[in-house]
Protein backbone atom coordinates (compact mmCIF):
# COMPACT_ATOMS: atom_id res chain seq x y z
CA UNK A 1 0.00 0.00 0.00
CA UNK A 2 1.46 3.63 -0.46
CA UNK A 3 2.57 5.50 2.19
CA UNK A 4 0.65 8.51 1.09
CA UNK A 5 -2.46 6.88 1.14
CA UNK A 6 -4.57 6.81 3.98
CA UNK A 7 -4.68 3.31 5.78
CA UNK A 8 -8.51 2.53 7.01
CA UNK A 9 -7.51 0.06 9.54
CA UNK A 10 -4.56 2.30 11.12
CA UNK A 11 -7.36 5.93 11.08
CA UNK A 12 -10.03 3.68 12.88
CA UNK A 13 -7.61 2.44 15.58
CA UNK A 14 -6.47 5.56 16.09
CA UNK A 15 -9.68 6.88 16.33
CA UNK A 16 -10.35 4.58 19.19
CA UNK A 17 -7.30 5.76 20.92
CA UNK A 18 -8.50 9.70 20.20
CA UNK A 19 -12.00 8.43 21.86
CA UNK A 20 -10.77 6.92 24.76
CA UNK A 21 -8.12 9.71 25.93
CA UNK A 22 -10.76 12.13 25.33
CA UNK A 23 -13.50 10.05 27.47
CA UNK A 24 -10.83 9.97 29.87
CA UNK A 25 -10.00 13.52 29.76
CA UNK A 26 -6.87 13.10 28.84
CA UNK A 27 -4.55 15.13 26.82
CA UNK A 28 -1.92 13.96 24.13
CA UNK A 29 0.83 15.57 26.23
CA UNK A 30 -0.48 13.39 29.32
CA UNK A 31 -0.59 10.34 26.90
CA UNK A 32 2.74 11.04 25.01
CA UNK A 33 4.19 11.51 28.39
CA UNK A 34 2.95 7.98 29.88
CA UNK A 35 4.20 7.17 25.94
CA UNK A 36 7.39 8.52 26.08
CA UNK A 37 6.67 9.98 22.80
CA UNK A 38 5.73 13.68 21.77
CA UNK A 39 2.44 14.54 21.31
CA UNK A 40 3.02 15.22 17.57
CA UNK A 41 3.22 11.38 17.81
CA UNK A 42 0.33 10.69 19.51
CA UNK A 43 -1.44 13.28 16.69
CA UNK A 44 -0.01 11.16 14.09
CA UNK A 45 -1.34 7.80 15.92
CA UNK A 46 -4.76 9.14 16.06
CA UNK A 47 -5.06 10.08 13.04
CA UNK A 48 -3.79 7.22 11.36
CA UNK A 49 -0.85 8.71 9.92
CA UNK A 50 1.38 6.44 11.70
CA UNK A 51 1.21 2.90 12.20
CA UNK A 52 1.06 1.79 15.69
CA UNK A 53 2.99 -1.42 16.67
CA UNK A 54 2.02 -4.07 18.42
CA UNK A 55 4.30 -3.16 21.48
CA UNK A 56 2.50 0.34 21.33
CA UNK A 57 -0.85 -1.02 21.39
CA UNK A 58 -0.10 -2.88 24.80
CA UNK A 59 1.34 0.31 25.91
CA UNK A 60 -2.08 2.88 24.65
CA UNK A 61 -3.88 -0.65 26.73
CA UNK A 62 -2.53 -0.16 29.72
CA UNK A 63 -2.29 3.72 29.50
CA UNK A 64 -5.73 4.10 29.07
CA UNK A 65 -7.06 1.48 30.76
CA UNK A 66 -8.68 -0.65 28.22
CA UNK A 67 -8.06 -4.02 26.94
CA UNK A 68 -6.18 -4.43 23.62
CA UNK A 69 -9.37 -5.93 21.98
CA UNK A 70 -10.94 -2.43 22.53
CA UNK A 71 -9.11 -1.26 19.64
CA UNK A 72 -10.54 -3.32 17.12
CA UNK A 73 -14.07 -3.84 18.69
CA UNK A 74 -16.81 -2.71 15.97
CA UNK A 75 -14.47 -4.15 12.76
CA UNK A 76 -15.82 -7.11 11.19
CA UNK A 77 -12.87 -9.62 10.50
CA UNK A 78 -13.67 -9.43 6.92
CA UNK A 79 -13.91 -5.41 7.36
CA UNK A 80 -10.32 -6.04 8.83
CA UNK A 81 -9.15 -8.59 6.07
CA UNK A 82 -10.36 -6.14 3.76
CA UNK A 83 -9.17 -3.04 4.95
CA UNK A 84 -5.27 -5.01 5.25
CA UNK A 85 -5.23 -6.24 2.09
CA UNK A 86 -7.18 -2.70 0.50
CA UNK A 87 -3.82 -1.88 -1.73
CA UNK A 88 -4.93 -5.30 -3.77
CA UNK A 89 -8.64 -4.85 -4.05
CA UNK A 90 -8.17 -1.08 -4.38
CA UNK A 91 -9.92 -0.18 -1.33
CA UNK A 92 -6.81 1.86 -0.12
CA UNK A 93 -9.09 5.40 -1.25
CA UNK A 94 -12.11 4.31 0.69
CA UNK A 95 -12.82 6.69 4.12
CA UNK A 96 -10.59 5.74 6.82
CA UNK A 97 -13.45 6.18 9.44
CA UNK A 98 -17.21 5.99 9.06
CA UNK A 99 -18.93 9.25 9.71
CA UNK A 100 -20.09 7.76 12.85
CA UNK A 101 -17.10 7.20 14.54
CA UNK A 102 -15.50 10.52 13.15
CA UNK A 103 -18.17 12.19 15.45
CA UNK A 104 -17.79 9.60 17.91
CA UNK A 105 -14.51 10.04 18.37
CA UNK A 106 -14.62 13.40 18.47
CA UNK A 107 -14.80 15.63 21.36
CA UNK A 108 -18.73 16.84 20.99
CA UNK A 109 -19.34 13.02 20.57
CA UNK A 110 -17.93 12.23 23.62
CA UNK A 111 -19.44 14.92 25.64
CA UNK A 112 -22.95 13.81 24.47
CA UNK A 113 -22.38 10.57 25.15
CA UNK A 114 -21.09 10.94 28.48
CA UNK A 115 -24.40 13.42 29.10
CA UNK A 116 -27.12 10.69 27.77
CA UNK A 117 -25.42 8.02 29.73
CA UNK A 118 -25.65 10.57 33.35
CA UNK A 119 -29.52 10.37 32.16
CA UNK A 120 -30.62 7.73 34.95
CA UNK A 121 -34.45 8.05 34.00
CA UNK A 122 -34.94 5.46 30.92
CA UNK A 123 -38.15 7.19 30.15
CA UNK A 124 -36.56 10.47 29.76
CA UNK A 125 -33.83 9.13 27.82
CA UNK A 126 -36.29 7.59 25.24
CA UNK A 127 -37.82 11.17 25.00
CA UNK A 128 -34.60 12.99 24.16
CA UNK A 129 -33.60 10.47 21.78
CA UNK A 130 -37.30 10.70 19.61
CA UNK A 131 -36.55 14.56 19.64
CA UNK A 132 -33.31 13.98 18.43
CA UNK A 133 -34.57 11.67 15.63
CA UNK A 134 -37.31 14.63 14.83
CA UNK A 135 -34.77 17.50 14.41
CA UNK A 136 -32.53 14.91 12.45
CA UNK A 137 -36.06 13.67 10.09
CA UNK A 138 -37.24 17.72 9.77
CA UNK A 139 -33.69 18.87 9.04
CA UNK A 140 -32.29 16.03 7.52
CA UNK A 141 -35.24 16.57 4.72
CA UNK A 142 -33.51 17.33 1.03
CA UNK A 143 -34.32 20.55 0.23
CA UNK A 144 -35.86 21.62 -3.24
Amino acid sequence: MPRNKERTLDAYIGAKVRMRRLMLNMSQETLSGKLGVTFQQVQKYEKGLNRISASRLFELALALGVPVGYFYEGLEESDALARVNGAKEGLQDSPAVSPLMEFISSGPGVELNQAFLRIDDDKMRRRLLAMVNDIARVTGEPKA
